[in-house]
């Protein structure tokens, strides 16, 4: 059996999350990906950071069903200062719209950063605006609707400027510049994301087979986000 293939890339902004479509807003522009490798889930074309690629359908699978909850950390710079009411609503959860439907979104952990975060300069850079303050809140979701950090900060009166994500579980982008893509060992991978192989495996055969899925995380290590 020839071994699945994981790759990490640092999206730039104006890229779409797709192979297909103009060639120079498309992934296929960035680095010579393997024809079977598709990304896991999507980043809008105006937001930045961490993508998984790969050909492991079973893992795919797993990390973008809605009951397996893996965290997310994003970096957002908003337009204002953020209230601790607003950071407070942020966490315990505010009202978004998705696809037409009220959503609640689920308990989260949110963060006005001390200092500006470590990343590289977006291109275009944001419009700096003078009579108008910003700052950076780290997010740190366990959901992923469509746009939903976007129209959460929205619903605390915190227009999203710049949106980065930073990490899945343990994996994330430090060090990394836009448009880098870094190949990981399946391990390696495994373990930043806190997934037991043999469960996910077993579990994807029992599906083939007739059987239920049971998904399972391993625990989290101390000290780990």
């Amino acid at each position: 059996m020839v071994p699945y293939r994981y790759f990490v890339l640092y999206k730039p902004f104006g890229i779409l999350s797709q192979f297909s479509g103009e060639p120079e807003t498309t992934l296929g522009w960035l680095f010579p990906f393997p024809k079977e490798v598709y990304p896991v889930g999507r980043l809008d074309k105006d937001s930045e950071g961490l993508l998984l690629l790969t050909d492991d359908k079973a893992l795919n699978e797993y990390l973008l069903h809605p009951s397996h909850g893996h965290s997310r950390t994003y970096y957002v710079q908003v337009e204002g200062i953020p209230s601790q009411e607003a950071l407070q609503a942020l966490a315990d959860g505010v009202t978004i719209r998705v696809d037409g439907r009220e959503h609640l979104t689920l308990p989260a952990e949110a963060a006005l950063l001390p200092s500006l975060p470590e990343l590289p300069e977006r291109h275009p850079p944001i419009r700096f605006r003078k009579s108008v303050p910003d700052s950076w809140l780290s997010l740190r979701l366990v959901e992923g609707k469509n746009r939903q950090v976007r129209r959460m900060t929205a619903a605390v009166g915190l227009p999203t400027l710049r949106l980065v994500r930073w990490s899945m579980e343990e994996l994330d982008i430090a060090g990394y510049q836009v448009g880098e893509v870094r190949e990981f060992e399946q391990e390696t991978l495994f373990q930043l994301l806190k997934i037991d192989k043999k469960r996910l495996y077993a579990a994807k055969r029992s599906e083939k087979l007739g059987g239920v899925r049971n998904f399972t995380r391993t625990k989290p290590r101390k000290g780990g986000r």
